[in-house]
């Protein structure tokens, strides 16, 4: 059992507005922390400079703030961290853990095995069987990525909400990219080294990241570095059962605010995730006494019209 002082994040992509299902988490992530008194950071994963923009990192907190939701201290940028990364990234290089991948996307979907539960692609760790001669001669026509390279090892972790869940790295998983080939460090190294040196303590996101959590965890052991608790929520969904994206603006903030009042927004996800009986408004501070992981659905939950 955790002691010390509960410390959660808010940890959104700036790459569009955020959407019904971002508002949910973030939400539940603060309910979790202020619930035990708890602390709150902020920060931004804005390392792809492709989709995120400062002005969406600028329209987030506004929108966190006006829903009633705040946070403790400044907050944090990820593209202003990309030399805390690239240690990271080599003292797992050090390790002989990392190895360049020359592979286009369709070379990587083709040479991959599917999921044994859910078709998703793993790696079947050809780039890692180069031999020296071969990727010397790779590197002159090709800017590789990079992966780390996993064991044939079970990890497992109980998560606060989902329980039991355990993946074999190398079946289910398999050598995943730390660095993209145009020097971009990946979510996986960036989120696992920025929670422990924010000293988060309790992660709260959808349960689509709930495969996540074995490579995190194993980072996290090769790195030295401190095992958050993990919640997982269930996903909020369309009408139609397909995730909420932002690129398809579903259940977008700014054309909510058109038709609700902030309370009546935490109301509505309030009663979605049953800590009232029914979607009256309420704030977020008036949510906290009612806050309870006992309380909460464990399966995705469809969204009416």
């Amino acid at each position: 059992m955790r002691t010390g002082k509960t410390v959660g994040r808010f940890a959104p992509s700036p790459s569009g507005r955020m959407h019904l299902g971002n508002l949910w988490s973030c939400l539940l992530a603060w309910l979790a922390a202020r619930s035990v008194s708890g602390e709150m950071v902020l920060r931004l994963e804005d390392l792809d400079p492709d989709r995120c923009r400062r002005e969406y990192c600028d329209q987030v907190m506004r929108d966190l703030e006006w829903l009633g939701l705040d946070w403790d201290n400044t907050p944090v940028y990820q593209s202003q961290r990309t030399e805390i990364y690239a240690q990271a990234f080599r003292e797992l290089e050090g390790q002989g853990l990392i190895y360049p991948c020359f592979c286009t996307r369709a070379e990587r979907l083709a040479a991959s095995a599917p999921h044994r539960s859910d078709g998703v692609a793993v790696y079947d760790g050809r780039c890692g069987r180069l031999t020296a001669a071969e990727r010397e001669k790779l590197f002159q026509t090709r800017c590789p990525a990079w992966r780390v390279r996993v064991p044939e090892k079970e990890t497992a972790f109980t998560d606060l909400l989902q329980g039991p869940f355990s993946e074999n790295l190398a079946r289910d998983c398999g050598d995943f990219i730390l660095r993209r080939s145009d020097g971009v460090y990946a979510y996986q190294l960036a989120v696992v080294v920025d929670d422990a040196l924010m000293g988060v303590t309790q992660v709260v996101r959808g349960s689509d990241l709930l495969s996540s959590v074995p490579r995190q965890l194993w980072l996290q052991d090769r790195l030295g570095l401190p095992y958050p608790e993990y919640g997982h929520l269930p996903l909020l969904l369309a009408p139609d059962g397909r995730r909420l994206a932002k690129r398809d603006r579903d259940q977008e903030l700014g054309q909510l605010q058109q038709r609700y009042t902030a309370p009546e927004i935490v109301g509505l996800l309030a009663y979605a995730a049953r800590l009232t009986d029914r979607p009256a408004p309420i704030t977020p501070h008036e949510l906290i006494p009612l806050f309870s992981w006992e309380k909460l659905p464990k399966e995705d939950i469809v969204l009416e019209q």
